[in-house]
């Protein structure tokens, strides 16, 4: 079974949970903004893919629905939205309005059930207490570290992670091998960073 829901095609990967803000300018996009706001509905953030070389045309195949929390006028007269990331999905078929606006036919990933994190994951708990001691980011943020669900969506929005791999991670359906695939990428962060530092000495 599959439902309508407005797509927003964007260079970025919102994942549950996530907060991410959007200056709106295109009158398709007011007006589906408009309509969200007016049924209390949300839309779909889908990964742009043909914006990522190699990486092919069109959009990714599995996307989140975005929930508009708020809303203002930017200081350049645009409309600014803070939305939230909610619900998974996966595009089944798309169609466009007149004016280019994307409707995608979706089925809705099942949403998954809290799981205790493994003790080989303890390492990405310690980060997430340390990312917790900024003020700001803990205000921001709804994580539960104990969650294997939870705690890796949020590290995934936080890491300075590529759109594929953020891509990799937003369809996953096991929060434990997230988890293992989180490890690896943060492993491979430290080490490209030892790097750049090794370089910045020589």
């Amino acid at each position: 079974m599959t439902e309508s829901l407005y797509l927003f095609p964007l260079n970025l990967v919102l994942l549950p949970g996530a907060r991410v803000p959007l200056r709106i300018f295109e009158s398709r996009y007011i007006d589906m903004v408009r309509d969200c706001l007016r049924n209390d509905v949300g839309f779909g953030v889908v990964w742009r893919m043909d914006t990522e070389p190699g990486a092919g045309g069109g959009h990714a195949p599995v996307g989140t629905e975005a929930r508009i929390r708020d809303f203002t006028t930017l200081e350049d007269g645009l409309l600014g939205i803070d939305c939230e990331g909610c619900r998974r999905f996966r595009v089944r078929a798309t169609r466009a309005r007149d004016d280019g606006l994307l409707i995608g036919e979706v089925s809705w990933l099942a949403e998954e059930k809290a799981s205790s994190v493994s003790p080989r994951h303890a390492a990405l708990q310690t980060l997430m207490r340390q990312v917790l001691q900024s003020r700001e980011l803990a205000e921001r943020l709804d994580v539960d570290i104990d969650d294997a669900s939870s705690l890796g969506f949020n590290l995934a929005s936080l890491l300075p992670l590529d759109l594929p791999r953020t891509q990799q991670l937003l369809e996953m359906i096991d929060p434990a091998a997230r988890l293992d695939a989180l490890v690896d990428m943060v492993e491979q962060l430290a080490g490209d960073q030892s790097n750049d530092q090794s370089n910045m000495e020589t």
